[in-house]
C-alpha cells in the first residue's frame, strides 16, 4: 500500500513523547546512518553486485533530475547507501478507538501532529499495539520502505526502497524529497497529497525524458476501484458511528459492515479483476477502523494541487513557492484554496 510505503515521517524527539520511544527512535536513526556509504563508492567497486550499481546508478540520475527538473531541495540526500537487516526501514504503528475512524494522534515538537507512529523494530510496533489493544484501542501495523527527516539529515537510498520496480524507486526520491522542499505542521493530508502529485507530476515528466512506457491503464484503474472500496466502507462506518444509536448497535452494525466489505471485496475481484489476488493481502488479517485509516490520505487533495501547478505554469520552482505560501495560511484557506472554492 502506497499511502503507508510513501507516508513516514521521522525526526529526533523530545520527552513528550516517552522516553523509550524517543530512544528506538534514536538509536533506529543512528543506524540507517551508519550503515549509509556513498554510491559512488559501490558504483567504483568492481565486485560490487551488477544489479545493484544499476538501481543505484538510477537512483543517483533520479536525484539530480529532482533538483534540476522538478526544483526539488539539491543537497546529499539519497547520494549514499544503507543495506538494513530487516525488509522495512519502519513499522508505521495506526490507532483509533472502538467506534471512530478517526486516528489518535500522535503529537511532536517540530513535526506536530500525526496520525501514527513510526517504530524502526516490528517487534516494538507490535508491544506498543498490545499495550494500545489493552486500553481498548483498535490498531494496525503497515511496513515502510521509506520516510524523510525533513532535512535534518541527508537521507540515504534504503535497500527497502529496492524491493520494487525501477520507476518506484524514482517515485520514492521525488516523494520524500517533496517533503524536504514543503512540510506543514498538524496537516499530513495536505504534506502527504502535495507530495504525491510531485511524485506524479514528476514520474511524467521523468517518463518523456527517458521514453518509459506509461502505466498500464488496467492497473491503474484497478488500484482506483480498490481504493474506492475501501474509502466506501470507511464513509459507511463513520456515518454508523455518528449515529443517535446505543454503542452496542454501533458494534453490530460495525461488524456487519466490515463482513460486507470481505464479501464486497471478493466480488469485485473475481467479477471485475478474474481473480487478481493483488490485494489479497489487506484481507489476511483482522479488518478494523485502523487499517482503512491510510486509504486517501496521500491523495486527498493530488487534483487541487494540479489546478494550482497549471495555474503557475506548470513552473516547478512557482508552484513550490505557492505551496509553502499556502502552507502559512488556516487549514480551512488551504481546504477551499484546493477545493476550488477561493
Amino acid at each position: 500500500m502506497r499511502g503507508l510505503m510513501i507516508g513516514a515521517l521521522l525526526v529526533l524527539l523530545t520527552g513528550c513523547s516517552g522516553l523509550s520511544y524517543l530512544h528506538q527512535a534514536w538509536q533506529g536513526q543512528r543506524e540507517v546512518m551508519r550503515l549509509a556509504v556513498p554510491i559512488e563508492s559501490i558504483l567504483a567497486d568492481p565486485e560490487a553486485d551488477r544489479e545493484l550499481q544499476r538501481r543505484l546508478a538510477l537512483a543517483l540520475e533520479a536525484r539530480q533530475f529532482a533538483s534540476e527538473q522538478l526544483a526539488l531541495p539539491d543537497n546529499a540526500s539519497y547520494t549514499r547507501y544503507s543495506a538494513l537487516p530487516r525488509p522495512y526501514v519502519l513499522w508505521n504503528l495506526f490507532v483509533t478507538p472502538q467506534l471512530s475512524v478517526e486516528p489518535i494522534e500522535q503529537c511532536f515538537p517540530w513535526l506536530g501532529c500525526v496520525g501514527y507512529r513510526g517504530y524502526f523494530a516490528q517487534a516494538d510496533a507490535q508491544a506498543a499495539a498490545a499495550e494500545w489493544q489493552a486500553r481498548g484501542k483498535q490498531v494496525f501495523i503497515g511496513g515502510v520502505p521509506a520516510y524523510s527527516t525533513l532535512g535534518w539529515y541527508d537521507d540515504p537510498v534504503l535497500s527497502s526502497m529496492l524491493h520494487w520496480s525501477d520507476e518506484e524507486l524514482v517515485r520514492l526520491i521525488f516523494h520524500e524529497l517533496a517533503h524536504q522542499q514543503v512540510y506543514v505542521r498538524n496537516d499530513t493530508a495536505f504534506n502527504e497529497s502535495y507530495a504525491t502529485f510531485v511524485e506524479q507530476q514528476g514520474l511524467r515528466e521523468w517518463r518523456r525524458l527517458h521514453g518509459w512506457p506509461e502505466p498500464q491503464a488496467a492497473e491503474r484503474q484497478q488500484q482506483r476501484e480498490f481504493v474506492q472500496l475501501m474509502l466506501t466502507a470507511r464513509e459507511d462506518l463513520q456515518a454508523i458511528y455518528t449515529r443517535p444509536l446505543a454503542e452496542a448497535e454501533k458494534r453490530t452494525q460495525r461488524d456487519r459492515r466490515f463482513a460486507r466489505l470481505r464479501a464486497d471485496y471478493a466480488d469485485w475481484r473475481d467479477q471485475q479483476w478474474a481473480g487478481s489476488p493483488r490485494f489479497d493481502h489487506w484481507f489476511a488479517g483482522e479488518l478494523n477502523n485502523a487499517s482503512l485509516l491510510p486509504f486517501g490520505l496521500y491523495d486527498q487533495w493530488v487534483p487541487g494541487f494540479a489546478v494550482l501547478f497549471a495555474d503557475m505554469g506548470s513552473d516547478w520552482a512557482a508552484f513550490h513557492a505557492r505551496v509553502a505560501e499556502l502552507g502559512q495560511q488556516s487549514a480551512e484557506l488551504r481546504r477551499e484554496v484546493l477545493q476550488g472554492e477561493e
